[in-house]
């Protein structure tokens, strides 16, 4: 499997993106800029990465400006096409600013940034990063963000329910989600999402920096397990 990082001016999760997928994981990598405009050479059974940092210094909003760098055309398309697509944080908030994924990403609720360990839940194993997390499994994986409270319509919040698009909620250490347990004020604890079609994945916690145990956790690495262990199942 071949990843692409995109790098978008203010990015500051792209290296440590590269180091897990490259060095961690043994995959091929490829560092993208964000004015390419071509993806060439990533096909079907590829990923696209959107890493964490300040695209454009946040101005405006999250990821606001990113959406219209240049190569977020072929990524749309890329991902209509059926590729792998998985944004991280910034990645996330761009990922919505796109329409790739709906709802938004607003402030969180104590107006503050956040930088802290998290506790996550697996809803559902349908998708290519949750393929190997149990649902009863809880994982410990940091946010760092000031805009990650996930807000979306009544509409949206039940089609998302419905359709089995929710991967993650914010939980305690049992597993339970609660409003103590969540830590921006997202709508319904949602802390990751996935498209209808199921190959775009955005999620606020930062699964890259929990993957080996070098940094004391080794949590986040089953994302990565899953989605390699999805595409080579469906070659």
């Amino acid at each position: 499997m071949k990843f692409g990082v995109v790098v978008f001016p203010g990015s500051n999760c792209d290296d440590d993106m590269i180091h897990v997928l490259g060095t961690v994981m043994g995959q091929e990598v490829k560092k993208l800029w964000h004015k390419e405009t071509s993806l060439e050479g990533f096909g079907k059974g590829d990923c696209i990465v959107l890493p964490g940092g300040f695209s454009y210094g946040d101005y405006l909003r999250a990821g606001a400006i990113a959406r219209f760098s240049p190569i977020m055309n072929s990524v749309i398309e890329f991902a209509n096409n059926g590729g792998y697509v998985w944004g991280i944080c910034n990645g996330f908030q761009v990922l919505c600013e796109a329409g790739l994924l709906p709802g938004v990403l607003l402030r969180n609720s104590n107006q503050k940034f956040i930088c802290k360990n998290t506790h996550l839940k697996t809803l559902t194993t349908q998708s290519a990063i949750t393929s190997k997390i149990s649902t009863d499994q809880v994982l410990q994986i940091p946010i760092a963000h000031a805009e990650g409270r996930y807000f979306a319509d009544e509409a949206t919040l039940k089609s998302l329910k419905d359709n089995d698009q929710i991967l993650f909620k914010y939980c305690d250490e049992n597993g339970n989600v609660n409003n103590e347990a969540n830590p921006n004020g997202s709508t319904n604890g949602i802390a990751g999402i996935c498209n209808a079609n199921r190959n775009v994945f955005g999620m606020m916690p930062h699964p890259e920096r929990a993957s080996e145990m070098l940094l004391g956790n080794e949590d986040g690495r089953i994302m990565f397990e899953s989605l390699l262990t999805a595409t080579v199942e469906m070659a």
